[in-house]
């Protein structure tokens, strides 16, 4: 069995939990397509976050997939994100009170990576079956676009892992969450748990993406 590695994050800032790991460590151990999710929770920490990420990736066989989740509040669907900048950003400190300012997370990488999931196609599998997705441009600059472009950087530079393909998904608040903030989009773990069942499989069937519509106009 080949290895999927799903990464979640801590909750942050006045949060108890945070979805992306609950997410994770519900599929931790789940077989599919001959591959196994490990999950691994990361610190919403600008640094710590990819230090983590290269424990992981070290820890047993060369996974076939990495997949970072993130919590995006305030968006009402599964958002594969397309692509991963190099700055860090941050309006709010993370858990160790770091605060990055427009500095790279990789000096001397490129401007920006694009994810090697197939995420037009995940968006098509998952809107067919009946669960709110889109794609997004943008993961912002804190911890999620920090732990997104780290892991693309290493999957570019580093050898071992040329063969692995990677990317970043943000999901919405979790109900109970919502439920503290009237108004703010939700949805149930069940549904999010579902729809990364079905992302994995798709990342794991499709090695082209389709082309489809799936732009923004700002």
């Amino acid at each position: 069995m080949s290895r999927i590695l799903l990464t979640g994050f801590e909750a942050f800032d006045r949060d108890t939990v945070n979805p992306s790991w609950e997410v994770a460590r519900a599929l931790d151990g789940w077989a599919c397509g001959g591959a196994t999710v490990q999950a691994v929770q990361l610190p919403c920490v600008f640094g710590a976050a990819l230090a983590r990420l290269d424990e992981a990736l070290a820890q047993g066989a060369v996974p076939r997939l990495v997949v970072g989740l993130g919590l995006a509040s305030g968006r009402a669907e599964i958002t594969p994100e397309r692509v991963a900048i190099n700055v860090d950003d941050a309006r709010i400190p993370d858990n160790a009170g770091r605060q990055p300012v427009d500095a790279p997370v990789a000096a001397g990488g490129p401007a920006a990576y694009f994810s090697s999931l197939p995420i037009k196609a995940i968006v098509h599998g998952l809107r067919s079956a009946g669960l709110p997705a889109s794609v997004s441009n943008s993961a912002g600059t804190f911890v999620c676009n920090h732990a997104f472009y780290g892991l693309m950087h290493r999957l570019a530079t580093q050898p071992a892992l040329a063969r692995t393909r990677g990317g970043f998904v943000h999901v919405p608040a979790l109900p109970e969450q919502a439920a503290r903030a009237p108004g703010m989009p939700c949805l149930p773990l069940e549904t999010q748990v579902q729809a990364m069942r079905l992302l994995l499989r798709t990342a794991l069937a499709v090695e082209r993406d389709i082309v489809e519509a799936g732009g923004a106009l700002h």
